[in-house]
């Protein structure tokens, strides 16, 4: 789940209920890109819920009045739990952007349930592997992970944590606040940090030092998040760096400091091979050290298990051949090593 805006020309459309009332929101669809290597097309396009009128416009209409006024009643507060009852079922994606022009919500349906037999295989491998930290943490979809997401928004709301606000929700799904401004693009840390990659000037190591202290201020509000990779972080248009996706909950399963190695090197995964490119491991590697010694006693004294029992990960091939997987794995065992 990517939040940014599209930079397509979009249709936009006001929604109003039988006997012209508005809903206050304008829907925007848009088809999230295909994963690499897949193909399609992102498109765009009006949808209405049925029994809903749809006035499709380029901008939000003028007031319909015969004489011009000064005085312009403000508009009326948008009813997000009629919207979202309106749309969770009728949407064609599981996760849709609507847009109007002060706002850009999403609205998350359930997806199927997610079989078991996954997690106790992997399970399984942790125990073989004796690496607690690949114990897995259940995600058993559908309605569960919904209400899980939005109880895990606003615990980490509450703690001071930028996070999509939610706005509604009801059986079937719920609806959140886009983290970036209406209009204006909120990349991933992941995607920011590659495309800081040319300028070569050191905001790629900017960028991961920022979204390191981040997560070390999640785990000093007593905390942790669930699936702390690069991709799950959104850079802010005010610079702060919140977070997305939440359908498990950690802390539910496994001790809050195993949870917390897990986020460390969910983080260090998914940024080492960026730090590579950039030329910026020597100084994220110090850097690393200091957020390990930072660590609570428990905590620091699992990291250092944990990295001891990757030391195999030194004897791995460096080619190429064995995939871009494995070089990223041997990219945050640099990372993470002393």
């Amino acid at each position: 789940m990517v939040f940014g805006t599209a930079k397509d020309e979009t249709i936009v459309s006001i929604f109003r209920l039988p006997g012209g009332k508005s809903t206050g929101l304008a829907a925007v669809q848009t088809l999230a890109p295909p994963p690499a290597g897949a193909s399609g097309k992102s498109w765009h396009g009006t949808i209405a819920a049925s029994g809903w009128r749809c006035a499709p416009a380029t901008h939000f209409p003028e007031p319909a009045v015969s004489e011009p006024s000064s005085a312009v009643p403000p508009p009326e507060p948008p009813d997000y739990d009629a919207f979202l009852r309106a749309h969770v079922l009728s949407q064609p994606l599981s996760i849709q952007r609507y847009d109007r022009e002060d706002e850009t919500i999403w609205v998350k349906r359930a997806g199927a349930s997610n079989p078991a037999w996954r997690y106790r295989a992997l399970a399984l491998l942790a125990l073989c592997l004796r690496l607690p930290v690949l114990r897995p943490v259940p995600n058993p979809g559908g309605h569960e992970a919904i209400r899980t997401e939005v109880r895990r928004l606003r615990q980490l709301a509450q703690r001071g944590l930028r996070v999509p606000a939610v706005l509604a929700e009801c059986e079937h799904g719920f609806a959140m606040r886009h983290l970036g401004s209406p209009g204006v693009e909120a990349p991933s840390l992941g995607n920011a940090m590659e495309a800081a990659l040319p300028r070569g000037d050191g905001s790629t190591l900017a960028l991961w030092l920022q979204g390191l202290q981040t997560l070390q201020q999640v785990h000093g509000s007593g905390d942790c998040l669930s699936q702390a990779f690069a991709r799950n972080m959104v850079c802010c248009a005010d610079g702060v760096i919140g977070f997305i996706d939440f359908e498990d909950d950690p802390a539910t399963h496994l001790p809050l400091p195993l949870c917390r190695v897990r986020d460390a090197l969910c983080y260090a995964h998914s940024t080492a091979w960026i730090l590579a490119q950039a030329g910026a491991m020597p100084a994220a590697r110090a850097a690393w050290q200091d957020f390990v010694q930072s660590m609570e006693p428990e905590t620091r004294a699992l990291m250092a298990r944990t990295v001891k029992q990757l030391a195999w990960v030194r004897r791995l091939p460096e080619s190429r051949r064995l995939g871009r997987d494995m070089q990223r794995v041997r990219m945050a065992y640099t990372l993470v090593t002393p």
